[in-house]
């Protein structure tokens, strides 16, 4: 689950930026809707006003349908639903698009020893954070087997525009990264209308170019891990950059006393059990701040801060102590961000 709220003080501009618009021509270009299983939110500039917002919402759905047909599970005609149906051993050549996400994915599960997987559909099920829901705790035997299924070193091989399954049973969910690319996908529709200061956010996930309205960086809160009181921790301006956070309390479940998240090691085949509430990182695009954020929080902020610093990676942690009360701790490079 998401832990990103987008932060604004939106009650405050409504005067200011009405006087500005009858003097500058300036529009706001506002526009929600929904999108692989979640919803986006796009916010643009238009300072010369020449933009007509009916192109900007045609030009936003053909992007996101552009990003579904390669990448949907829920679609038995897309790109990667097709690979999925392929036999083990058949090359299949991927569209630039998928290309790129695919080959992003084994980076960065390479880099964070295997803790972002895309292949992970086996073991999601068998904890019940697939579609049928936890009706017992797994034993061993079905994690063990769960794991065989999984894991991009032993079911997929990737060659540029290429992939191929090594395994029959192996499946690809882009659910931890292609909202992001999504994000970017639309950012660049913009950028093709001329439109430079935006920030396109789906699910949670976002990229944010040049200024907000007011002529700021685009200010991103942090939410407070707090499943029962959302609040904002801190806000990050954000241009320039993807910004993405994860977090482990939305989406668990309880079972003889103690708390499993839907985050799941794949390394241990078994939901995290470290202190590390969330983890949002700022990276050059959504993608990666997609794909990084669930690495992180899936390693916890202290594996996690070390692969941080060897990769050069912004990222943020809010940690649960045992009274409830929580503390954070950033990268250097997400220090750096702040600075």
């Amino acid at each position: 689950m998401s832990s990103l709220t987008t932060f604004s003080r939106r009650a405050f501009l409504v005067m200011p930026f009405a006087l500005a618009a009858c003097y500058n021509r300036t529009q706001v270009i506002e526009l929600v809707g929904q999108t692989m299983g979640t919803t986006y939110k796009v916010v643009a500039v238009d300072h010369k006003n020449a933009v007509d917002k009916a192109e900007v919402e045609m030009r936003i759905s053909a992007a996101l349908a552009d990003v579904n047909k390669a990448m949907s599970n829920w679609d038995d005609s897309s790109e990667i639903s097709r690979i999925n149906a392929a036999p083990a051993g058949a090359r299949a050549d991927m569209s630039q698009e998928l290309a790129q996400v695919m080959n992003a994915a084994a980076d960065v599960n390479a880099a964070s020893q295997g803790r972002f997987d895309t292949t992970m559909g086996p073991l999601i099920e068998l904890w019940g954070f697939g579609a049928p829901g936890q009706t017992a705790l797994p034993s061993d035997a079905a994690i063990a087997a769960a794991q065989a299924k999984s894991g991009h070193a032993n079911s997929l091989l990737l060659t540029g525009q290429n992939v191929e399954k090594t395994r029959e049973d192996a499946q690809v969910y882009l659910a931890g990264i292609g909202k992001g690319y999504g994000a970017d996908h639309v950012g660049r529709a913009l950028e093709d209308l001329g439109l430079s200061d935006y920030m396109v956010e789906i699910g949670g996930d976002l990229y944010a170019s040049g200024r907000n309205p007011e002529g700021m960086a685009w200010q991103i809160g942090i939410e407070s891990p707090d499943p029962l009181a959302r609040g904002v921790m801190g806000v990050v301006g954000v241009s320039g950059m993807g910004l993405a956070s994860s977090g482990d309390y939305r989406n668990y479940f309880e079972a003889d006393g103690q708390r499993f998240s839907h985050l799941i090691d794949p390394v241990t085949g078994r939901p995290v059990d470290h202190n590390t509430a969330s983890a949002t990182v700022l990276a050059d695009n959504a993608m990666l701040a997609d794909a990084w954020s669930t690495a992180m929080l899936i390693l916890g902020r202290e594996r996690g801060l070390e692969i941080a610093e060897q990769h050069h990676i912004a990222v943020h942690f809010v940690d649960r102590n045992a009274d409830g009360s929580y503390v954070t701790h950033q990268s250097a490079a997400f220090a750096s961000q702040l600075a």
